[in-house]
């Protein structure tokens, strides 16, 4: 089921444009707009759910076996030494639909705590660039 007035329904209906480097039945993920690194992801179930607790227990472990599958690709595929796997539940929640970040990591790459700078992309095609890397390595992997 999907809510008509959440952003990351209208993403996975194809209503709202997005950089997706991935989807199937169960899942899709896409480039966040604001990535703390270039490469950063978010996967959202298909069904709209608000929160982790919220997500049907029968479909936990097929959403984050696609999200294992999401953090190796984006090690590879950015040339990353590791990944930061995370969601919010509420508290920092910006989106109300469940989402997990998959962010590249590098030792030294200027992440500290919880203080989070965001960047940008420079333009669609540098996005676009990065959305087909990840789907390349997803292809390969």
């Amino acid at each position: 089921m999907s809510d008509k007035s959440c952003l990351f329904c209208g993403i996975v209906a194809g209503r709202t444009p997005a950089h997706r480097v991935f989807e199937d039945d169960v899942v899709v993920a896409f480039l966040d707009t604001r990535p703390l690194f270039h490469g950063h992801v978010l996967a959202v179930p298909r069904e709209h759910v608000g929160t982790l607790t919220d997500l049907p227990p029968d479909a936990v472990g097929p959403f984050f076996t696609r999200v294992q599958i999401l953090a190796g690709a984006v090690e590879r595929g950015m040339g990353a030494a590791g990944s930061f796997v995370a969601a919010n539940n509420k508290v920092s929640q910006s989106v109300p639909h469940f989402h997990v970040h998959v962010v590249p990591r590098n030792r030294k790459d200027g992440l500290r705590g919880f203080f989070w700078p965001r960047t940008r992309y420079a333009d669609e095609a540098e996005a676009e660039s990065v959305a087909r890397r990840l789907r390349e390595e997803l292809a390969e992997g």
